[in-house]
This record gives C-alpha cells, sequence and structure tokens, in this order.
C-alpha cells in the first residue's frame, strides 16, 4: 500500500484488516513491537524487521511514545520498502509502556515511514491523536468484539494535513531533550558525539522543518533555545508570560512562545 499523496482523509487508506490485531499476546513493550512487525513482514510491507526494531527502540529511549490514556504511537522514520507500513492492536490486559501518564497501554498504532516524504508522519499522527484522545471512541476499541469491528472503528479516523502551527504536531518533550543533546554536543568527545548525533537525527525527524529552523537560529543566537515557565514567568527573559498562556503550558506537551524573547516555552520540569 504505497502513499502517492498526503489528500487522503481516513486512516483507512493506510492500513488494511490484516494489519489491525485484536488481542496482542505482547507481556512487555519489545515483545508487542516484534508482534506488531512480524505482521507487517508477513504482509510483505517491510523487508527485515530487526534493523526497524532496533530504530524503534532507539527511539524509545529519547522518549517513551505513550502518549497517555492508554495510547501508544511507536515509529521509525526508515527505508523499510514502501512508503508507509502501518499496524495497530489492542492489548485487553494492558503494557507497561512508560507511558507520561504512568497507565498500561492498551492502544498501539505502529507507524514506519519513508525519509524521502516530510511530513507524513506528522499528518497521521495529528489525526490519530485527535481521535484516540476521545474516551469514547477509546472505549469503542478497546470493546471491539471482532477483527472486523475493530477495523471499522479504525477506518472512522478522519485525517486532515495540520495546519503549520498546529501544537498537537509539536512534541515539547523532545525539543527540550533536542536542546540537551546539542548542549552536550558540545563538550562531548569524539565516540560520545556521534551517539548523540544519532539521537539528534530521530529527534529531527519527527519536528516540523519551520520549528527546526527557528530552534537552530534560537541555539546560534543564544546557546538555548527552550526556556521553562516558572511562576508565570519565561526564565529565558524573565518577563511574565499571559495569563491564558501559563495555565495552558502547565501540565501540557504542547510547544507555545514567548511573545517577548521568541523562545520556545515549556512547563517547568518537576523533580
Amino acid at each position: 500500500m504505497e502513499t502517492k499523496h498526503l489528500k487522503s482523509t481516513h486512516f483507512s487508506d493506510y492500513i488494511e484488516p490484516s494489519q489491525v490485531v485484536l488481542d496482542l499476546k505482547a507481556n512487555n513493550k519489545v515483545e508487542a513491537l516484534e508482534e506488531l512487525l512480524d505482521i507487517l513482514e508477513k504482509q510483505k510491507l517491510i523487508k527485515n524487521k530487526k534493523p526497524i526494531l532496533t530504530r524503534i527502540i532507539d527511539r524509545e529511549r529519547l522518549e517513551s511514545t505513550g502518549i497517555g490514556h492508554c495510547i501508544a504511537l511507536p515509529h521509525a522514520r526508515i527505508n523499510a520498502g514502501h512508503d508507509i507500513a502501518v499496524v495497530a492492536g489492542i492489548s485487553e490486559k494492558g503494557i507497561e509502556f512508560e507511558a507520561i501518564d504512568g497507565k498500561k497501554v492498551k492502544i498501539i498504532v505502529l507507524i514506519i515511514w519513508n525519509p524521502t516524504i516530510p511530513g507524513l508522519f506528522n499528518h497521521l499522527f495529528a489525526g490519530l491523536a485527535k481521535f484516540l484522545m476521545k474516551p469514547k471512541f477509546r472505549a469503542r476499541l478497546i470493546e471491539a468484539k471482532s477483527k472486523k469491528e475493530l477495523y471499522q472503528v479504525f477506518s472512522e479516523i478522519e485525517l486532515k494535513i495540520p495546519l503549520q502551527l498546529d501544537k498537537i504536531m509539536h512534541r515539547a518533550g523532545l525539543l527540550w531533550k533536542l536542546q540537551e543533546i546539542e548542549i552536550q554536543k558540545k563538550k562531548a568527545k569524539k565516540g560520545k558525539k556521534t551517539e548523540l548525533m544519532q539521537q539528534s537525527e530521530l529527534i529531527r525527524a519527527e519536528l516540523d522543518t519551520t520549528l527546526l529552523d527557528r530552534f537552530d537560529r534560537l541555539m546560534e543566537r543564544y546557546g538555548f533555545a527552550v526556556a521553562e515557565v516558572e511562576d508565570g514567568a519565561c526564565q529565558g527573559c524573565y518577563i511574565n508570560v499571559a495569563t491564558g498562556m501559563g495555565s495552558a503550558i502547565e501540565g501540557s506537551n504542547d510547544i507555545y512562545v514567548c511573545e517577548n524573547c521568541g523562545k520556545f516555552l515549556v512547563a517547568t520540569k518537576k523533580e
């Protein structure tokens, strides 16, 4: 199933009944990833699961793709033989995924996409996250009684190419991690620097080009691009942010921009 463009409007344009699993047998994260990759390999949507599994695990070590509410969206940007390969599974008992809310994951959608197609992951991620965050929709997936019913529910997911400033595309945790890596790279020795460059590449693969351009300019000019909001003030310029923005940032993984200094804002990291 090769994607010729990004105008598709439903998740069913990327997934078929053979690519959904009603009851995952896996007991842990790695087993779940292998089980889902086995399906893609059987459907000839990927050629070799081993390098893909390694890439996905490397990505998970940076930041769990368990986005909360029993949902995980593991992924890899790698040439696997097709433009995109998607597989989805449900775990009735739940799988420990180190999710941001600490809850076990029951809904897993694994996405692999070709590096030559910019914006494809963001396109899928935005549409998936919007629907999966709805409690009633999640319940219908988890409570599906047959593979056919499960596929039908997934087919209802509508996908729209996100706007440039759609915050759902932009993960604050990833941008903060990228800043830490870029700072460490300046002091790292050769061996460690190579490892950090690989981690940077994984993160950059998921972030919007416009976002990265701004990030790189800020890093070059100030030495940092992401600032915490503490006691209602941007820690990059120490000017208070708008009350509404301060409340929205708290507990959020979206990215906001300081209206005074232009740096990206994230909530203060809890000890």
